[in-house]
Parts: C-alpha cells; structure tokens; sequence
C-alpha cells in the first residue's frame, strides 16, 4: 500500500501580499496626515498665539501715540487761549498755575518778549523747578532756535529734547514748545512751555498697559529718553511708532514682558481640544445650518402666502411685463378691472400679438411708446414715472388709467421688465365731469342773483352824475333866459353844457365798469397821473362840500405819482368815501370844525396810499363789524353798496382797504380815516414808456 506523506509547506514569501501593502500605505498615509495635520494645527497656533501677541504691542503703540497727540493738542489748544491773555492781566499767573494742575507733563510755562527774553514763568506745583539746579539762561539754545524757526513759519513748533539736572543727582529729558504771537504786521510775544517726555509717557499710558509692557521715548541711534512700565521687556514682542509733533519726532517703543510662546501647554490645546472643539464646531455648524435652512424655507413660505393674500387683497391692478412687453404677472384686481382672465393675459413668449385690453385704435400708438421706454433703459434716466392711459374691457368699454411704473430688477440688479400699478379713474373722471357741470351752473346762478344787484347798484352809482347833468342843465337854462347876447354868459353856458357832457360820459363809464365788474372780467387799466385824477374828481366834491359848508384839505406828494388803474372805478372810489365823510360831518359836527382831508403818499415803489379822514362822530364798534356787507347801512336813505363796491375795487387792483375810527368824546383827534392802496406805475410801464415817447417827438 502506498502512503502519500503530506507535503512540506513552502517558504513564505520575503514581500508583503498586495492588499497588505495597500493597507499598510493607507494607514501610513493617514498617520503622516495626521502628523501634518497635528503639527501644522500646533505650527499655527504657535504662530497665532505669537501673532496676538504682536497685534497686542502693536494696538498699545498705537493707543498710546494717539493718547500723547491728543493731550499734545490738548495743551496746545489751553496755551492759545492762555497766550492771547498776556501777563499784564491779572489773571494770567493763575490761569497758567490752573494749567499746569491739570495736565502733569507740562513743567513750566514762560511768557517771552518779542526778543525772547522770558517776562514771567510759572512752574508746575507737582515737582521742583526743573531749572533750579541750572539756570533757564544757560539751557535755552533748543529754545531759541525752535522759537526763530515759528516765528519764520508763522505757527507752534515743538524743540529738540534735551536734558535738564535735577538737584537729586538724576536729570530729564524735556523739550520746549514755542507759540509765537503776532499783532497784525508787528512782531508779538512768545509763550514757551516746557514739557517732560517721562511725564507726557506716563499720562499716555495706563495702568493695564504698564503693568504688561515697557515703553520708551528713544531717538535715532536707539538712544532712550524716557521710560514707563511697572516691568522689563523681554525683547521678543516689541513696536514701535512715530510719535509726529509740529517740529519734532520720536519714536515710542514698546516692549512686551511676554516671552517666546511655550510649546507645550500649546501642544496639548492644539490636540486635545482642537480636534474636539472641531468636531464639535462642525457639528455646531451642520445644526446650525439645517436650522437657518428650515427658517429661511418657512419664512419663504410665510412671505409668498403673505404676499398673495396681499395682492389678493388689492383693489389697485399689479401687472409685470418682461423687455419684450409681455405679460409676466397679473393680480385679481387687474383682471376684475380689465374683464380677462390671468391665463388670457399671460401670453407666451413667442406670441406677438399686442394685449386683449388695448383698444385697436390706440395700438400702435402703445408699442410706440414701449419702444420709447426700452430706448430709455441703458440712457440712466429715472424711469419710474407715472402717466395716464386708456384701457378697454371685455365688453368693448373704454376707461381711463392712471399707470405708475417702475423697473423690475432681478437678484443682480439687472433690469429685466417692469411692473406698473394701474388705477381705475373712471369714477373720479365723472365725479369731476359733474362737479364742473355743478360749478357752472353755481356760476350762472350767481350771475344771474348778481342782476338783481346791480340794478340797486347803477340807481346808487348813478345818482350823483345825473344830479350834477340836471343842475347843469337848470342852470343852462336860467342862462339861456337872460340876455343870450352877453358874451360872458354865453361863455358861462358854453361851460355848462360841457360839463353837463362831461358827466354823461362819465355816467356812461360807470354803467360800463359796473356791467364789467358783473361779469367779473379785467377791468381796462391804464396809467393815470395823480393830479388828473383829483381834477376830474374835486369839482365834484367841492359841489357837495358846499353845501354843507365843509372845507376841504388836499395834501398830494410832489411831484404828483402815476396809478395804474382803471380811472373810472377809481373816482368812483374817492367820490364815494368823501361822500360818505361829508355826509358824516353834516349835523353832529359843528361848523367850524367841518374839515375834510384828502392826503395822497407814494411809501414805495409799487403801491401808493391814499387817506379820507373826516371829523365826524366816529363809527360805533357794533357798527364796524359789519361796515363792507352788501346792503347794510345806517342811512333811511342809503342802499348800503357804497363801501362794499370801494373794496372790491380796491382788492380788485391788488390793493387793501382799511378804516380807523376815533370817537367823537376820546379827544382832539376824533372822526374816521379810510385808507386804501392802489398801484403805482412802474417806470419799464409800456404804456408809460410810450406816453414819455410820444410827449418828447
């Protein structure tokens, strides 16, 4: 029987089988990611913890530099102020001694005559006199120079610092600064304050900021000149900054107590709480984000249902169109006002066709337009803009729209149509057809109501021209009854009828103006001098003075004005009121001291004022009140329109009426002055110009 002896197993292999190596590569590889993970991670917190450290010193120059130049200025401003004082004043030594109580780096203020020899010197009271172990005569060259170089330039300037001993063996760093004064050309005073670098460091720094660094005032060459801090600086973190004073810079240093970032206490953080703090960071993150994902979801949906349900709501038409003018978007309300559906309105991009709601005439006249609008897109030109269409409806209506459109901008800003708030005026367009309708008829009414008053009117207005034709002609006749040969008579008689012409024509004017003034229309205006006014006027009123034996003042300016208004309602005007104050006089007012006075006064270039004062009885305050109402008098006889028409001549020229009235029992000066402006003509007058032409050829 054979026996088969079981084989001998074979050598292993001296290489590693593929997978294994490709898993021992992949770990290699995971693990040399991680060594370059972790000692970057610590490299960069090494270099972070280093690079904060650097920013602190930094963010300390920085403050303090800017603290020293704001006590700088500071100073500079309470100096100015002191420097315009002088020493004369008795309170310039203690308004200096004040100063230096309040800031501690200034050591001592000098007040120097135009030769820089020092007048008066105050020291601070928080040391001894820096100069009482030198004298100030020996240490003043900085001083000197600093001071010739702002006198030449016209402005404060800082020195050079230099050092001053002290009487405990020690010394300071101080500088000086100069402010020149000058009085107009003249060479003024000077005032010097002395300012200790140590103390203006100090002041700029504080306590946090000295407790962790060293600071100094160093010059070129790395020389110090002064120093602050409660502690030395390792040299490691160190800034520095220029400080820049008017005529003099320093370089502040400052330089951190903090070493050289330790490595361990940095390995430990850098990985163990790095790397939990990042997992724990980007799951933060992924939570976060998923939360601010489904915020931003809701709050899209709030804002889309809040915004349908407020379109929804509208009554005013929402309607977007694209570049082409197509129809985007419509809202509820567009549709009821158009009569369309939103799916007959929403046409597809390739469709040319122009809107159901355009009416065919007035098509072209719209595309027109569009293109106008798309032209006007890349000009800049504000293109929100408003104007007023017609629409048509479903059943054929045409209605007016008022349209306020405006850009429609994408997320980038790019224009990509417009949309337009379209308003439904239909209604208002009637109601305002019918309030004109309304208006019209109210005007024809009253116009028709003011017929019945003017025929009150002319029987009033007309009184006194036909009472004068008719005196005239009675006294024509009682001429004509005598010897007709006598020349002087027929003189006097040619007189009369020209007089009793002159008033018919004036009768006619009136008839004229009042039927004008009925109708409310301009009134013709034209420049009338002063003094031809009061001719045709005064015959008139010294008829009526007459016969109630009233004397008449007439005050007129010299050289007389020029009016600019309508003659015939004017003399109206001033007939009236004297009448009225004639009238006043006759009874109550004695005799003696019946006086009528007429003054006339240009007070400026447009308006002249006239005055008609009387010395009656005055008007009572009951009466006042209600003096302009049409139809009220206090006369059986009156018809009350007098003063009423005078005013609303007087308003009707621009002008205003107003009236004072003393009565009789207040004094010397009792009685009622009425005044009123009018117009005066100005010289640039057409007019005028022509009457001044025609009168020189």
């Amino acid at each position: 029987m054979n026996l088969q002896m079981p084989a001998r197993p074979s050598t292993p292999p001296r290489h590693l089988p593929y997978w294994r190596w490709r898993r021992a590569a992949l770990w290699t590889a995971l693990v040399l990611l991680l060594l370059v993970a972790q000692s970057l991670l610590v490299g960069l917190s090494l270099s972070y913890e280093s690079a904060r450290s650097q920013e602190a010193v930094e963010q300390v120059a920085g403050e303090v530099v800017a603290r020293a130049k704001q006590l700088s200025a500071r100073d500079l401003q309470i100096l100015q102020a002191l420097m315009w004082e002088g020493p004369g004043t008795a309170r310039w030594a203690s308004d200096a001694g004040e100063l230096l109580r309040r800031s501690r780096s200034l050591l001592r203020i000098e007040y120097r005559s135009s030769l820089r020899e020092v007048r008066l010197a105050v020291d601070s009271p928080f040391s001894s006199p820096i100069f009482s172990q030198m004298p100030r005569a020996q240490m003043q060259i900085e001083t000197e120079l600093t001071c010739a170089a702002a006198q030449r330039h016209g402005t404060q300037l800082y020195s050079q610092s230099y050092f001053v001993p002290l009487s405990d063996g020690e010394g300071l760093e101080v500088m000086d600064l100069c402010l020149p004064q000058r009085r107009g050309t003249e060479l003024g005073s000077f005032l010097v304050a002395t300012v200790g670098l140590r103390q203006l460091l100090e002041e700029s720094v504080s306590q946090d900021q000295a407790r962790r660094n060293e600071l100094s005032f160093v010059e070129a060459g790395d020389t110090r000149l002064a120093r602050s801090g409660l502690t030395r600086g390792s040299g490691f973190f160190v800034a520095e900054r220029v400080l820049d004073l008017p005529g003099q810079s320093m370089q502040l240093r400052v330089d951190s107590a903090a070493g050289r970032p330790s490595l361990i206490p940095n390995l430990t953080t850098a990985l163990v709480l790095g790397l939990s703090l990042a997992l724990f960071g980007v799951v933060l993150l992924l939570a976060r984000d998923g939360r601010r994902r489904a915020q931003a979801e809701h709050a899209l949906a709030e804002a889309l249902a809040f915004r349908q349900a407020m379109e929804n709501s509208l009554i005013t038409g929402l309607r977007a169109r694209d570049m082409d003018g197509k129809i985007t978007y419509v809202n509820p309300a567009f549709c009821a006002m158009v009569g369309f559906k939103a799916e007959e309105l929403l046409m597809p991009s390739e469709s040319a066709a122009p809107p159901p709601y355009w009416p065919p005439e007035f098509v072209q006249e719209y595309q027109r337009r569009h293109l106008d609008r798309v032209a006007r897109v890349g000009s800049g030109a504000d293109q929100r803009q408003g104007f007023e269409t017609v629409f048509m409806r479903r059943s054929g209506e045409r209605f007016p729209v008022m349209i306020f459109e405006a850009p429609l901008l994408n997320v980038q800003g790019g224009q990509t149509g417009w949309m337009s708030a379209v308003v439904d005026v239909s209604a208002q367009r009637r109601v305002e057809e019918l309030s004109r309708h309304q208006q019209d008829r109210l005007q024809a009414t009253a116009r028709l109501a003011t017929v019945g008053e003017m025929a009150s009117l002319l029987s009033h207005e007309l009184n006194q021209p036909l009472s004068a034709i008719s005196s005239y002609a009675t006294a024509s006749l009682n001429l004509m009854e005598r010897e007709a040969h006598d020349p002087q008579l027929l003189a006097m008689l040619r007189e009369a009828l020209m007089r009793i012409a002159a008033q018919a024509e004036r009768a006619g004017r009136v008839i004229k103006s009042v039927h004008d003034f009925v109708r409310r229309r301009e009134h013709s205006r034209e420049p009338v001098p002063l003094d031809e006014l009061f001719e045709t006027v005064m015959p008139l009123v010294r008829l009526q003075a007459r016969k109630s034996g009233t004397l008449i003042e007439l005050d007129l300016q010299t050289p007389s004005p020029t009016l600019h208004c309508d003659r015939t309602m004017v003399e109206q005007v001033l007939l009236n009121l004297t009448r009225n104050a004639i009238q006043a006089m006759d009874g109550p007012t004695p005799l003696a001291d019946r006086v009528l006075t007429l003054t006339v006064r240009q007070l400026s270039k447009r308006w002249i004022t006239f005055s008609v004062a009387d010395r009656g009885p005055g008007i009572p305050p009951e009466v006042a009140t209600r003096l302009f109402t049409p139809f009220f008098t206090t006369r059986s006889e009156g018809m009350g329109l007098g003063l009423s028409l005078c005013r609303t001549v007087i308003e009707q020229h621009g002008g205003a009426m107003e009236f004072e009235s003393v009565p009789a029992g207040a004094g010397a000066g009792h009685g009622t002055v009425f005044r009123f402006t009018l117009p005066a003509a100005l010289a640039s007058d057409p007019a005028i110009e022509a009457a001044q032409t025609g009168d020189s050829e």
